[in-house]
């Protein structure tokens, strides 16, 4: 076969890779319009520091993500956060506030933090406390997640709890996001045992999740990142591919379907084009696609040879973000942090989404005396600050941090990137639509999704989807063989 793979991010790269495994003899082109292959994961080192200029690790409850590094022989490069300091704050009225111990996403683990925790008021508490009584819904209908936590646990624990945790996870608007596509373990909770409290309570009985009620917000020992940098995980990727099939530096512009039902691509170069290329642009035949590029890309190329298909996919909206980078020498920061990171609720009105100490997450990541800190902004919240000039966008974040978390002196440097549209939205009836996308492309054995739109945004899920697409190429031609 000759496949051709939109997108050199970690699904098109797993894609690629698996192909290789199962059809070592295929002929695989991966194709990008940037000039490097990782899309938005890319490690950066400088000074001394190590820095993500976006995700800056994966979670190990998927396993494709572990698994996959293992089987490349980077198992030993595998590291947990540090245990030390796996807790969250939020900020209330522009001050720090640790989150209540045990509370999960939007479950508490433990009464007693809830009772006593100054980000809620006592009537907020209350509310919580009446979740126990309130009748649950038993049925599969779907919901957003805002309507989902003020209906079981009040406003104020929306409102200053889930909402900036979420938020700092998904940059959606919490009125529009699914909650049975993004965390249905919750509602299988309210169906199973009436109550999230209640429900919690049992399993910590029951001993089976007693580790949870250990930390606060994000399960942080369930999360892993590699010493060398997530670029480390890429370019072990590439390197398996044989010569000339990473493509990077070549734009897709056009797609065709030939009347013998194989695909016309038509790429220009953006950058330096490959050795093998005679001309700067060129048209190409291939038996399969991989679509593995956002899905407005997919939507847009597709429109003329599959428009149903291309409907679907555009329905699917994006956000954006961007990431400031700051280093800082130990001594200007005034105060000593319990926890690895913060997230700042909507009704704070802060051009800050989150913010995470790095060098405390992982403590590699910085020499010794030093301090580094990413700060999150845009998503729904603020769209505008996903693609706001450096020059603008660098003292706006700066000093809303300073004066959050007390920090003194300029930073030693600035690293600030930028990823438009780069975040699907899993609105209401998202499970849905993903049904009606995949049960269009069922039908072509010849054209396959990979990437973060479908089920889920992190990085195993991406692999893991990239896998599933090379896999159903083959099997669609070895059935048809």
């Amino acid at each position: 076969m000759n496949i051709a793979i939109l997108g050199a991010g970690i699904s098109g790269l797993s894609a690629a890779y698996r192909l290789v495994q199962l059809a070592p003899d295929a002929t695989i082109r991966v194709f990008d319009r940037l000039n490097r292959y990782g899309g938005v994961l890319e490690t950066l080192n400088q000074d001394g520091f190590q820095i993500e200029l976006s995700a800056d690790n994966f979670i190990t409850t998927i396993p494709s993500g572990v698994q996959l590094c293992k089987e490349l022989g980077l198992g030993e490069q595998l590291i947990q956060t540090n245990p030390l300091v796996r807790r969250t704050y939020v900020v209330r009225r522009g001050r720090l506030y640790l989150l209540p111990d045990g509370f999960l996403m939007m479950a508490p683990t433990k009464l007693w933090p809830m009772a006593i925790t100054p980000i809620l008021s006592p009537f907020g508490k209350l509310r919580a406390g009446l979740e126990l009584f309130i009748p649950a819904c038993r049925d599969d209908h779907d919901e957003s997640m805002a309507n989902f936590v003020r209906r079981r646990l009040g406003r104020e624990v929306f409102e200053r709890l889930v909402e900036p945790l979420v938020s700092g996870v998904y940059a959606a608007d919490m009125e529009k996001l699914s909650v049975l596509a993004t965390l249905p373990r919750f509602r299988e909770m309210e169906r199973n045992y009436g109550s999230l409290i209640r429900a919690m309570q049992k399993q910590l009985a029951a001993n089976r999740t007693a580790h949870l009620a250990e930390q606060s917000g994000a399960r942080y020992s369930m999360f892993v990142t590699l010493r060398k940098g997530l670029s480390s995980l890429c370019d072990t990727l590439a390197a398996k591919l044989q010569p000339n099939t990473l493509q990077t530096g070549w734009e897709v512009i056009k797609i065709g379907k030939t009347t013998e039902q194989q695909w016309v691509l038509e790429t220009k170069s953006s950058g330096s084009p490959p050795a093998f290329a005679t001309s700067h642009g060129k048209s190409e035949i291939f038996d399969a696609v991989i679509f593995a590029v956002p899905v407005h890309e997919s939507s847009r190329l597709l429109k003329d040879s599959v428009p149903e298909l291309a409907g679907k996919l555009a329905k699917i909206k994006h956000e954006g973000t961007a990431i400031a980078t700051f280093a800082f020498n130990s001594d200007q920061i005034k105060q000593q942090f319990h926890g690895m990171g913060f997230v700042v609720p909507k009704t704070e009105q802060s051009p800050i989404l989150a913010g995470s100490f790095s060098s405390l997450k992982y403590e590699h990541r910085a020499p010794k005396g030093k301090f580094l800190i990413r700060i999150f902004a845009g998503g729904n919240r603020t769209p505008e600050l996903a693609e706001l000039p450096e020059d603008q966008l660098k003292p706006l974040l700066l000093t809303e941090m300073q004066k959050i978390l007390k920090i003194s002196g300029e930073p030693l440097f600035t690293v600030i990137s930028h990823w438009p549209q780069t975040m699907p939205q899993y609105h209401v009836g998202h499970r849905e639509l993903v049904q009606e996308i995949e049960s269009l492309t069922s039908s072509d054995p010849t054209l396959a999704l990979a990437g973060n739109a479908f089920h889920g945004v992190g990085i195993p899920n991406c692999i893991q989807s990239g896998f599933q697409a090379a896999e159903k190429l083959l099997s669609s031609k070895k059935s048809n063989s």
